[in-house]
């Protein structure tokens, strides 16, 4: 197989409504756990990937402060040295306590390793692990294999496709 085709046969294509619900979950999941009486004091959404979990889970745990870190690790497939590209505001990270850092996905856990060397006592949850990278998430909803590829709902379009048997 060619390193510039995505591995289909191992594909994980997760729909909006999987997203919301898995989403949902990690937010029940978190409730409760923050260091302020249970609350988070903010929500920061890793972008891009991020940022539909982040909407769901500032929703479900009613935290109105929600900012973002933009950092690039990958290009198109192929992932690269993550670079922080935007940085959520300083006064409200602090060294991270009482912050919920949230992602879609950790694959090898390079993009949190960036994050934990910037904010050390954030809370890192991610709807989706691959066990290269869990051990960089404090928690997570679902674990999927190092070499599944996930598709999720905003890199993908509904087409039509043929019928595997004949065209009548």
């Amino acid at each position: 197989m060619s390193d510039h085709r995505l591995p289909h046969e191992k594909g994980f294509h997760i729909s909006w409504d999987q997203i919301h619900r898995d989403s949902r979950a990690l937010a029940w999941r978190l409730d409760g756990k923050g260091p302020d009486n249970g609350a988070w004091k903010a929500i920061v959404a890793i972008t891009r990937g991020g940022m539909a979990p982040a909407m769901i889970i500032a929703r479900e745990l009613d935290v109105r402060t929600v900012d973002t870190i933009s950092i690039k690790s990958y290009d198109h497939q192929s992932q690269s040295e993550a670079v922080v590209l935007k940085s959520p505001d300083k006064g409200m990270m602090g060294d991270g306590t009482g912050i919920l850092i949230i992602d879609d996905l950790v694959d090898t856990g390079k993009t949190l390793d960036v994050v934990k060397k910037l904010y050390p006592n954030a809370h890192i949850a991610t709807v989706y692990a691959k066990p290269m990278g869990r051990p960089m998430v404090n928690t997570f909803i679902t674990e999927v294999s190092q070499d599944t590829w996930i598709f999720f709902p905003w890199d993908m379009a509904l087409q039509y496709v043929e019928p595997y048997r004949g065209k009548d």
